[in-house]
């Protein structure tokens, strides 16, 4: 009988679950899925059910595709702003920042040649492969590509973007130099690929480098979009991506890197309750301990309830 009983309110507090449907930036994975078990163990009558893609993808599934969502966080606020407010939220909470690398691995092709000086003309040698994600579904993608053209500028180096990925004003298929670029959705779709050797390269943020115990470039503060010091000087380039509408354009000017969170309209109670555990200790601790940084006190543009 008592056996019974039990397990009629485990089966009670399972069916009165609230689930938080949580969209978010592939680079957040990590920190995320921590986030989420620490969240449910405090909150058991939560599920958070997460899903991970390129930040501009995250939003897309939103307005073109109508899913649901209660929260989304993106690698880059402006997502939020350019593509979500205000028709589907009216709020943005700056929390955290990132830096661009190079990771790569033993096995890349001149792994023991490689440094900050040098890796523009390593990743353009004959049979160098070098993989970043789509820019225009992912942050890291876009971000890839402004780091390449201040590198043209760093350090001297004329016509180096259209060298390495010559793409012109804006992204199409991948097709301007397909025997040396690899491009993917989001920028962890890549990790595989580098890891068996299929690429020698990849353009990625620091804490996922770390997350997967990479080998990596640090680049310096003029190229790695992670210092408010140079955010003039990651002015001087810029890129164009798809907009709003088909056939129309958003230009991405090199800023310094920092994270958004939002709270979507109709969210369930519970995605608030989330969002404030992100920006919490436990939220910021775990993101730390994943390489991450971040903004504290978070910048909220609304105040939470």
């Amino acid at each position: 009988m008592k056996k019974l009983i039990l397990l009629i309110l485990i089966a009670l507090t399972l069916i009165a679950k609230e689930t938080i449907i949580v969209f978010h930036a592939g680079s957040l994975s990590v920190p995320f899925s921590q986030i989420e078990k620490a969240f449910e163990k405090k909150y058991p009558n939560y599920d958070v059910i997460r899903e991970a893609a390129g930040s501009r993808a995250c939003a897309r599934k939103i307005t073109d595709l109508g899913k649901k969502a209660d929260v989304m966080a993106s690698a880059d606020y402006k997502v939020i702003d350019n593509l979500l407010i205000p028709n589907y939220t009216d709020n943005n909470i700056l929390f955290a920042t990132n830096k661009m690398v190079i990771a790569y691995t033993p096995n890349s092709k001149y792994a023991n040649e490689i440094n900050s000086q040098n890796w523009p003309d390593i990743l353009l040698r004959k049979g160098v492969k070098v993989g970043h994600s789509n820019p225009n579904l992912d942050p890291c993608g876009y971000r890839s590509i402004l780091v390449t053209k201040l590198a043209e500028i760093y350090y001297q180096k004329p016509n180096f973007y259209n060298k390495l990925l010559g793409y012109g004003e804006y992204y199409t298929n991948g097709e301007e130099n397909i025997e040396k670029i690899i491009v993917r959705p989001k920028e962890t779709d890549l990790l595989g690929l580098l890891e068996s050797g299929a690429i020698d390269y990849l353009y990625i943020y620091k804490s996922v480098a770390k997350q997967h115990r990479l080998k990596y470039i640090e680049l310096p503060k003029q190229l790695n979009l992670g210092s408010k010091k140079y955010a003039n000087y990651y002015k001087q380039v810029s890129f164009k991506i798809t907009g709003k509408k088909p056939g129309t354009f958003i230009v991405k000017k090199g800023t310094p890197m920092v994270y958004g969170i939002t709270v979507l309209k109709n969210a369930k109670k519970g995605a608030i309750l989330f969002t404030k555990f992100v920006l919490s200790k436990y939220g910021r601790d775990i993101m730390k301990k994943n390489g991450q940084d971040v903004i504290y006190p978070a910048e909220l543009k609304i105040e939470l309830k």
